[in-house]
């Protein structure tokens, strides 16, 4: 029997070590790499200059460049395989009594589906179910695991019904996410135009002030050369209390 291949193990185990090409990222290596990808976008007159073709790359520069997407939608990481698209197992796939009738025939003869009735039917039942696993235990325990076993389907019917909001919790959870970035954006235009609206005033208001110091030299009077000034200042203090 041929002996596994130590990346392989390495990577499935409880606390696998780091990845053996993490002494590529060195500061020369990273140099390098962003010398290489900048010639190549000057060779091909290109503005951005982030990715790099892989095959252009020397070996020990390769694992510096993001791995592209996966062909067919699944990668493995530390011994587990997983997939850009992930579906709800259906009940009956995983060998469960379905307690609730399947997607294709729902909404028939005018009935909706009322996933909320629905959840709190089961909880009664598992309510139900946990009292009469507790007189069962106390009678006679070797004869609990049927009622173990209906208590573990509802439990197994009860976090699929809720998986089957997750789509539109993710929905509802982008709309808030989006209207509230809209709100904040909104608040802050109001808030710039209202500055900008004081500031037009506060201008309007210093234009129409008239301070004629030529006529006070012509009475006699000595003009003070910072009255202009403190005149602006008390007008600013009296717009922007």
């Amino acid at each position: 029997m041929a002996d596994p291949d130590p990346s392989q193990t390495a990577n499935a185990s409880t606390y696998p070590p780091p990845p053996p090409f993490w002494q590529d990222f060195t500061p020369d290596n990273l140099a390098r790499l962003k010398d290489l990808k900048q010639e190549q976008a000057d060779s091909e007159g290109i503005q951005d200059a982030s990715a790099i073709r892989l095959e252009s790359l020397p070996r020990n520069l390769r694992n510096l460049q993001p791995p592209l997407e996966p062909a067919d939608g699944t990668w493995r990481v530390f011994g587990e395989t997983y997939t850009l698209a992930n579906p709800l197992p259906p009940l009956d796939s995983e060998h469960f009594q379905r307690l609730f009738p399947p997607e294709e025939e729902r909404d028939q003869d005018g009935k909706h589906f009322d996933r909320a009735t629905i959840l709190k039917r089961l909880a009664k039942s598992l309510l139900l179910n946990f009292l009469e696993l507790v007189g069962i235990m106390s009678i006679n325990p070797g004869a609990a695991s049927p009622k173990i076993t209906d208590i573990r389907d509802l439990f197994i019917n009860f976090h699929h019904l809720i998986n089957e909001y997750r789509p539109h919790q993710a929905r509802e959870s982008l709309i808030s996410l989006m209207q509230s970035q809209l709100d904040r954006t909104r608040a802050e235009t109001n808030a710039i135009r209202d500055v900008k609206e004081k500031v037009e005033r506060i201008l309007e208001g210093l234009g129409s002030l008239k301070m004629d110091y030529e006529a006070l030299d012509g009475l006699g009077e000595k003009a003070d050369p910072w009255a202009a000034e403190a005149e602006t200042w008390e007008a600013l203090m009296e717009e922007c209390p």
